[in-house]
Formats: C-alpha cells, sequence, structure tokens
C-alpha cells in the first residue's frame, strides 16, 4: 500500500481517500486519509524485515498496545476503527510537527523535555516504554502527543533518558540517523 496517493482504502466497510504518507515505522505506513471531510491517520501494517526489532502478531501488538496507553497519562490519539484482517488502524488525526522536524528546524526540542519527561515517569511507573523517537510525537497547542501505538516491558537500556534523549537535539546520534536514512548529505 506504498504508492496509494489518491486511492481508496476500506477499513471496517469505510471508505477512506488517501492524502499523503506521513510515514514508514517498524510495523507499519502511516497515510493521512480523508472521510467525510474529515482527516484521520490509517495505519497499514507491514511485514517488511526488521534486524532490530522482533514482533509477534503486529495488529494485535497495536490492539494491546492502544488499551494498555488509555490506562497512563499520555495523550494519544483515539483508535477509531481497526480491522484485524486487513491488518489496518484508523485513529484520530493530530494535526501539528514532529518532535523530529522541531529537532531539524531548532536544533533541539528541549521546551518539550518536561512534558516528555513526565510522560516517560508515566510509563516507568506503569513498567513499560515507549518508543522514544521524535517521529513518534507530534506538538499540537504546545502539548506533546504520542502518535505510535508501541509499548514494551520497561528497560533501563531503552528508557527516555539512556536512549531516547539522543534523538530529542541534534547529537551524533540523530546526525549519523539522517545520514543512514540518506537524509544528510556528507
Amino acid at each position: 500500500m506504498r504508492d496509494v496517493i489518491g486511492e481508496k482504502a476500506d477499513v471496517c466497510g469505510k471508505t477512506y481517500r488517501v492524502i499523503r504518507l506521513l510515514g514508514h515505522g517498524k510495523s507499519g505506513y502511516s497515510y493521512l486519509v480523508t472521510r467525510d471531510r474529515m482527516q484521520y491517520v490509517l495505519k497499514q501494517i507491514h511485514h517488511e524485515p526488521c534486524d532490530y526489532f522482533h514482533f509477534g502478531n503486529k495488529i494485535v501488538a497495536e490492539d494491546y498496545a492502544y488499551s494498555r496507553l488509555l490506562s497512563l497519562d499520555v495523550r494519544i490519539p483515539q483508535m477509531i476503527a481497526i480491522d484485524l484482517d486487513k491488518e489496518r488502524i484508523i485513529k484520530e488525526y493530530i494535526e501539528g510537527e514532529t518532535i523530529f522536524d522541531i529537532v531539524m528546524r531548532q536544533g533541539t526540542a528541549e521546551m518539550y523535555l518536561p512534558q516528555i519527561r513526565k510522560i516517560a515517569e508515566n510509563a516507568r511507573m506503569a513498567g513499560v516504554n515507549l518508543d522514544y523517537f521524535p517521529t513518534n510525537y507530534v506538538v499540537s497547542h504546545h502539548l506533546l502527543y504520542y502518535v505510535d501505538y508501541e509499548v514494551n516491558e520497561y528497560s533501563e537500556k531503552w528508557n527516555f533518558d539512556n536512549w531516547g534523549i539522543q534523538y530529542w537535539s541534534k547529537t551524533p546520534a540523530f546526525m549519523q540517523h539522517l545520514k543512514d536514512c540518506g537524509k544528510l548529505q556528507e
């Protein structure tokens, strides 16, 4: 479903029109879609290999993670529909800029560190880590939203302070990521 701009996608018997690709992660592609003049995000699960992360059933994991996130004090987009057979999710579209884009533009997302630290502490207290990579966070009206539904059992190695923070400013790790993705020319 990569090159589907302008195409239609059915989710749970409702038809959405694909506007544009929002992003590609380790479990799926996210698209901005529209239906009845409203915008949503359609996440299409993919089965591309990921050498640094191992999944079970991705769509079931997303559904479970969403339920778990609802119990935390974390702003997330509402899940509108989940189609287990087509491996598609429709969720609320949170309009705003990603932390990744803010870092690219400003060099740092320092002003959002208090919010992410509170989110990370809530997650730690619940025994989970979120995916702290900055493309997973959108700022809307100065509030931080976790727009991914990934949760993992808590590990010091993968918490915000030991892993995530290195991508919330133009650190060597952030710059290496840009280089690895072909977004930075040598």
